[in-house]
């Protein structure tokens, strides 16, 4: 384990023991969702992963310090900072936030790179980054640590406020396998599907665990990118999802509003355009996508442990 990262004593002693740890991004908390919304999902993700017998790991920077397994109170506590007062770290970011003794919290990549230092196998997100729509130069760095991070990711597939298809063809490029658990099709994040073909379909997480194991095994330095759709029940429809994107995408576009700032807009935008319909589907979501990384977790703890357990 990397020296300079402080683990809570739960992480710690899960990790020496090889049991089950999922990681948890903290940008959801800080610029994904309005308070007290935020801070709820973030602890019903945890929930989540305890009751699949897993260990939560939340990952934040706490005054500078690197954090893995961060409190409910740290939680709270940067849920219910105002808006824009916490970095939002990515790979560039972390020595900044760390140098400066900053709070901030991890995006898709940033906790992927605290994630495989502190060596936890699986991370459970909501969707991953990618390409920007109209701005084919604007990739998030999130594709790019996909390509050179093993860590197995478990998403609901790209947020759909951006160029699906590009956001493919780029992890194509960078050589990330995209596994469907229960699909045969790129989810759409608030929707079920997208119709876009990914690279196989799996049926349960043990045999997603098996393709993240080969990875291992022989020496892959990238990510195996796990896809899981929203539930049913909290699906919002694709067509309705859509005319709000590219309304506030619009808007977006004429206030001026891109880099970091882009994405935090049109979530927030989105949601108030459907009424909160899209917020809903998107807590959905991000638990969902915790439980099942904290499946995959137990059934490569118990391909590691010599015996297969049916889970699902």
């Amino acid at each position: 384990m990397a020296p300079h990262l402080t683990l809570s004593t739960e992480v710690a002693d899960a990790l020496r023991s090889n049991l089950p740890v999922v990681a948890l991004e903290s940008t959801l908390i800080t610029h994904g969702l309005p308070w007290p919304h935020n801070a709820e999902t973030a602890l019903a993700m945890e929930h989540a992963v305890r009751a699949a017998a897993a260990v939560p790991a939340t990952i934040a920077v706490l005054g500078g310090d690197i954090t893995v397994g961060i409190s409910t109170a740290d939680i709270e506590r940067l849920a219910q900072r105002p808006f824009g007062s916490v970095r939002k770290c990515s790979r560039r970011d972390l020595a900044i936030a760390v140098a400066r003794r900053e709070d901030a919290s991890t995006t898709v990549a940033g906790t992927m790179i605290v994630a495989h230092q502190a060596g936890i196998r699986v991370f459970g997100t909501g969707g991953i980054g990618g390409v920007h729509r109209g701005a084919p130069f604007d990739v998030s760095a999130d594709l790019i640590e996909l390509g050179r991070t093993p860590v197995a990711v478990v998403c609901a597939g790209a947020k759909s406020i951006l160029d699906l298809p590009a956001t493919l063809e780029v992890l194509e490029t960078q050589g990330v396998p995209i596994v469907g658990l229960g699909t045969d099709t790129m989810p759409g994040f608030y929707a079920r599907s997208t119709g876009l073909p990914i690279d196989v379909r799996v049926e349960t997480p043990e045999e997603a665990a098996a393709i993240v194991d080969a990875a291992h095994r022989l020496g892959a330095q990238h990510a195996v990118l796990i896809v899981v759709p929203v539930p049913e029940e909290a699906a919002f429809p694709a067509a309705d999802a859509e005319a709000a994107i590219q309304q506030a995408t619009h808007e977006a576009e004429a206030q001026g509003i891109h880099g970091k700032g882009v994405t935090p807009f049109l979530l927030q935008r989105v949601s108030e355009l459907t009424g909160g319909g899209t917020r809903a589907a998107n807590t959905a979501l991000l638990v969902n996508s915790a439980r099942h990384a904290a499946l995959v977790a137990r059934a490569l703890h118990q391909r590691a442990s010599g015996g297969i357990q049916r889970l699902y």
